[in-house]
């Protein structure tokens, strides 16, 4: 059985609400997520309490809370506000127009309205989500906004919405491990295509960029999203290591599969430590260097773990989304990547890996020796990112890493040298 947030309104103080979106708009410039006049224009004109009036005012404006409206029997989240920051910078990847025809895959209400203040009265703006109770409650909410105009529509986001195409941007907002043809299908010549992508577990906001027939990326970040439900849903692994109380770890895997005895065995036995003399000061992204994992390790997991499964030293890092894990399944091993302070003070630290398994030493040392190559050739760069339809040959792919995917695959280049 499901479950909808019931929507319990609340009754702001105009003052009060002008204060906290000016708050959570500078939270949004320093952080980056705004970067242009456009969408904190956008931002400033759309009321976020009024498409979250479960929540208090404080609550609706924080830059980084989002709203869970449904879960499933399981208390999985089905659809959600995102937070604010996300929802920024997502905009500003698509690079939304005046007059613009705008395709919103999966929806809420909220970022809907902002398209609508970009694309203006010349626009127009389509949302679609699988789930009817979601399209009633943005039903319900837009017109209460102000924003009546956008067209809200039951529909599978896998299939698009073929009757209003073509569309200049495509925005999708639930987390999809491939692209969809029909979203290429429907895009305009030099369209965008804005997606939470999942490659190999990892989910960044890519937004692609039609060039004759091709799809490059043009900006990714790092993100997470609700999962993509109907046609174009595809389900990860997850292979349950330890369960204690609250101390859970776990092994998410994308492809193939592993045996979970042998892996759980893996865990409980010796491990091994590699240290790559790789260091990064202290809250600084490392989003490149995940990517690179993501393009060079030949069987890639994430190790997911709770914060008390580290605490208690089941395992040496801790992430609910996890880390980068080499895989060794002929050898029944795997390494993740982990981290050492390197001061007292704590404000430098070392990368390394924690190995496991009977070539816990061997795959340790495999993983750090790729963290020395990205630190040597790709340290503060992005790769090219590209899609190409499924039966694209090899001999039209640029030189990189190919993953592939049901009805895409997408290639990873990485600049030769720094």
């Amino acid at each position: 059985m499901t479950t909808l947030r019931p929507m319990v309104t609340h009754t702001p103080d105009p003052a009060r609400i002008d204060a906290l979106r000016e708050e959570m708009i500078a939270e949004l410039r320093k952080l980056g997520a705004i970067r242009t006049e456009a969408v904190e224009k956008a931002i400033r004109a759309v009321g976020r309490h009024l498409f979250m009036p479960e929540e208090t005012p404080e609550k609706a404006y924080a830059a980084e809370h989002a709203l869970i409206t449904k879960r499933d029997e399981n208390g999985v989240s089905l659809s959600s506000v995102s937070a604010a920051r996300i929802q920024a910078f997502m905009l500003e990847q698509a690079d939304i127009r005046p007059g613009t025809r705008v395709l919103e895959i999966g929806s809420g209400g909220y970022n809907a309205a902002l398209i609508a203040e970009l694309v203006g009265p010349g626009g127009e703006v389509t949302t679609i989500d699988i789930d009817p109770d979601v399209i009633d409650r943005a039903k319900k909410l837009l017109p209460v906004a102000g924003y009546g105009r956008v067209h809200a529509l039951v529909a599978d986001g896998a299939e698009g919405e073929p009757t209003r195409a073509p569309y200049d941007r495509i925005v999708v907002t639930v987390e999809a491990a491939d692209l969809a043809p029909a979203w290429a299908d429907q895009l305009a010549p030099g369209g965008r295509i804005v997606v939470p992508l999942r490659l190999r577990g990892l989910t960044w906001s890519v937004a692609f960029q039609r060039e004759n027939d091709d799809l490059v990326a043009r900006d990714f970040e790092v993100c997470g999203f609700v999962p993509m439900r109907g046609a174009g849903a595809r389900d990860e692994h997850l292979v349950v290591l330890h369960d204690g109380e609250g101390e859970e770890v776990g092994l998410r895997l994308d492809e193939g599969q592993v045996d979970a005895g042998q892996m759980r065995k893996a865990l409980v036995g010796p491990g091994a430590e590699a240290w790559s003399g790789v260091t990064l000061g202290l809250g600084l992204p490392y989003d490149d260097l995940e990517l690179w994992l993501v393009s060079a390790l030949p069987e890639f997991a994430l190790l997911a773990a709770t914060r008390a499964a580290r605490d208690r030293g089941v395992v040496a890092s801790w992430s609910r989304r996890g880390v980068a894990t080499l895989l060794d399944r002929g050898a029944c091993s795997f390494a993740y990547l982990t981290m050492r302070p390197t001061t007292p003070e704590r404000k430098v630290f070392e990368f390394g890996a924690v190995g496991h398994g009977p070539k816990a030493a061997r795959v340790a040392e495999q993983l750090v020796t790729q963290v020395r190559a990205w630190d040597r050739d790709h340290r503060g760069h992005k790769p090219e990112l590209r899609a190409f339809p499924v039966g694209t040959g090899d001999r039209r792919l640029p030189a990189g890493t190919v993953l592939e995917s049901s009805a895409f695959r997408f290639t990873i280049s990485w600049p030769v040298g720094r």
